[in-house]
């Protein structure tokens, strides 16, 4: 007999009713606590609508040829419109084949992934979607926890809702890694198969689609076999979801692969170039900019003639060390070179070798090294002459002369040993007349000499006395080359350019360095000595090689300007020297102050490989004359005396329009006749600057 009532079991169902409500609330509030809890510092997924990860930045050649790169992951990020259709399907098989149909998370592929690996006896397939990799490789660390995966789990559903199925995998395709070093499947077509994806068949795709579970493990450069089972194993899942028939998959897994021949092959193009544009791009962007941002960097350099400098430096520098004798070099004691060309039209620096091996020194002897430059500093105090109005027929006396200071004494000798007497400023610069040159700085004395030599573009600290005419100062390749560049191209500043361009990841121009031709610099900022000055002394310096220590280039058979430089002791050689289109300065010694041997002057040991170059360069190129500007006048004269000629033995010389010979000059001494020369005693004792 039942004694209960009706008000005891309504009271035990409200009990019960309570218990289930105090349960179902404190179920609740756990876990809107522990929702709460772990999505409290949970990253917001809006982060991924402006999608930016490291990329790779790419340096190009003149004519458009990768020379390096530079990334911190190499990664080319690029649109799901240019993915061919096999590999989107490829990786969707082979990772998420439910990709378009769940909602962040798919149980039954967790489902059946268990089953599988437990079947195969491996790890065959991951229960991971397409949107859950996005979430732990962009949004999460790779912990693991169940935290972690709770968090994932949240961020995968919420970013469903946020972004499109295409965007979710334009971020996968974009942001895997593919082993070798490749981010990406952009730059995995490139490292595995040498293509642009675009390019890709669906062998390759699938191949590619294979490696995402192990990169190392599934290499087809390491692990073949391991590679081509991946790759049957994403045909299969590609042929049970319908991408493609049976007739395909039997097809692609009798098809060979053919790969690349090395993934890991450093560029090494132009080095030392490289090496410059990247430093100025670091100073100016920045380092992650420079690493992370992907820019195109197109440069000036011409890969061919940069491939001339460098076997032309090297054939140079082995043909001194075979004609001295020099014992096997090593990385510390190795006769070094170094070579940089400007194109005259553009500016561009077309060839820049800073040293014979990069691997071994990464030292830049063009842009770097500070050596003492002999006579081949001479040109600057020869044009400083003719801005005082010296002309090239100006008569000096070539005798002995004294400087004393203290109780120290200085007597300049020239090359040979020798006086000459009068000699022209023409004749003094072609046979590089040491004495002249001195007596001609003297008189247009220290403080104008070092303004004059600012001006052309010297940035090193000068030396402040008569020393300085002959190139006693330490100057880099690149600031004394450039100075020429102000002779060759008519008086204005050679403002060397070795970035074209610059542009964003996006194509957007962050900036351009039109030609000299193109600049819009005021004429007044580039325009450092009068196209007279500028004619005077490209004229004086043809007769250098048609004359002088320069007569090597004469090989070249058109109009050549230069100038030869040798240090004390033979321990620097120089050459520099330009035609009409093409400026080029080459210096050979070693890094310590060592001497090259004897009688290794600019003219031996450095003008060979200037002539070796430019011959390579220049070939099948038309033979150009140097421009004339308008105020100058050609006149015979005596080359003896620099008078008007009289006879037989006249010789044509170039003045500044109304300097010729029979008019009055004002030199820094004086007023004295274009013939009248500096008569300088034997005894004479000056003080030096």
């Amino acid at each position: 007999m039942n004694n209960r009532t009706p008000h005891s079991i309504g009271k035990t169902a409200k009990i019960l009713i309570a218990i289930f409500m105090a349960i179902a609330t404190a179920v609740i509030v756990f876990a809107v606590a522990s929702y709460a809890y772990f999505t409290a510092d949970i990253p917001s997924v809006e982060a991924l609508k402006t999608y930016g990860p490291p990329t790779v930045t790419k340096f190009y050649s003149d004519d458009g040829e990768v020379i390096e790169e530079f990334f911190i992951e190499k990664r080319e990020v690029i649109p799901l419109s240019r993915m061919p259709n096999p590999l989107i399907q490829a990786f969707v098989a082979a990772e998420d084949a439910r990709f378009f149909q769940h909602r962040g998370l798919d149980y039954v592929a967790i489902l059946r992934a268990l089953f599988r690996n437990i079947f195969s006896g491996e790890i065959v397939q991951g229960g991971s979607t397409i949107t859950q990799q996005v979430v732990k490789s962009l949004l999460l660390t790779p912990e693991k926890s169940f935290s972690r995966k709770l968090r994932e789990a949240i961020l995968a559903y919420r970013i469903e809702k946020y972004l499109s199925k295409e965007e979710i995998l334009f971020l996968y395709l974009n942001q895997i890694y593919l082993g070798h070093g490749a981010y990406g499947v952009a730059t995995a077509a490139e490292a595995y198969f040498g293509k642009r994806v675009e390019e890709l068949n669906l062998a390759e795709s699938a191949l590619l689609a294979g490696l995402t579970q192990a990169p190392s493990r599934n290499s087809p450069f390491q692990n073949p076999d391991q590679a081509k089972k991946r790759q049957a194993y994403v045909l299969d899942r590609m042929a049970e979801e319908g991408f493609i028939s049976s007739e395909d998959l039997e097809s692609v897994l009798r098809a060979p692969l053919r790969l690349v021949s090395n993934p890991v092959s450093p560029l090494q193009k132009a080095p030392y170039f490289v090496e410059h544009v990247r430093k100025y791009v670091e100073e100016k962007y920045g380092k992650d900019a420079l690493y992370k941002k992907g820019l195109r960097v197109y440069t000036t350099v011409d890969l061919g003639m940069q491939k001339a400098a460098e076997e032309v430096l090297e054939l140079g520098l082995k043909e001194i060390e075979k004609r001295q004798k020099y014992p096997i070099r090593t990385a510390s004691a190795s006769l070094e070179g170094a070579l940089i060309s400007f194109d005259l039209d553009t500016g561009y620096v077309k060839a820049l070798v800073g040293g014979r091996d990069y691997r071994r020194s990464q030292f830049n002897r063009v842009t770097q090294a500070r050596r003492q430059t002999g006579s081949a500093f001479k040109p600057i105090v020869y044009a400083a002459a003719l801005d005082r109005n010296y002309t090239p027929a100006s008569i000096i006396v070539d005798s002995p002369i004294l400087f004393e200071w203290g109780d120290q004494q200085w007597r300049p000798k020239n090359f040979e040993r020798e006086f000459r007497g009068p000699v022209t400023v023409r004749n003094a610069l072609t046979h590089s007349v040491n004495v002249v040159t001195v007596k001609i700085a003297q008189d247009l004395g220290i403080d104008y000499l070092q303004d004059y030599a600012r001006s052309l573009g010297i940035s090193s600290p000068l030396h402040r006395d008569l020393s300085m005419a002959l190139g006693s100062s330490a100057l880099s390749l690149f600031e004394l080359t450039k100075v020429y560049g102000v002779f060759a191209n008519e008086g204005k500043t050679l403002r060397p350019i070795i970035v074209k361009k610059i542009l964003d990841p996006h194509g957007n121009l962050l900036e351009e360095n039109p030609p000299l031709f193109l600049s819009q610099e005021p004429l007044e900022d580039i325009q450092v000595i009068s196209p007279q000055t500028a004619y005077l002394m490209t004229n004086l310096l043809q007769s250098v090689v048609q004359d002088g220590t320069g007569w090597r280039a004469k090989s070249l058979g058109r109009p050549v300007a230069g100038k030869t430089g040798t240090t004390d002791q033979f321990c620097d050689a120089w050459f520099i020297g330009y035609t009409p289109e093409l400026l080029t300065g080459v210096w050979v010694g070693f890094d310590e102050e060592r001497s090259l041997g004897e009688n290794e002057t600019g003219s031996r040991a450095a003008s060979p490989i200037w002539v070796n170059f430019m011959s390579k360069v220049l070939k099948d190129k038309p033979v150009q004359d140097f421009f004339i500007p308008d105020g100058i006048d050609f006149i015979e004269i005596d080359p003896r005396t620099g008078d008007l000629s009289s006879g037989k033995e006249g010789f044509l010389e170039c003045f500044k329009e109304g300097t010729g010979p029979g008019q009055m000059l004002h030199t820094g001494s004086g007023s004295v006749g274009s013939a009248d020369f500096f008569k300088l005693d034997v005894n004479l004792s000056s003080r030096g600057n």
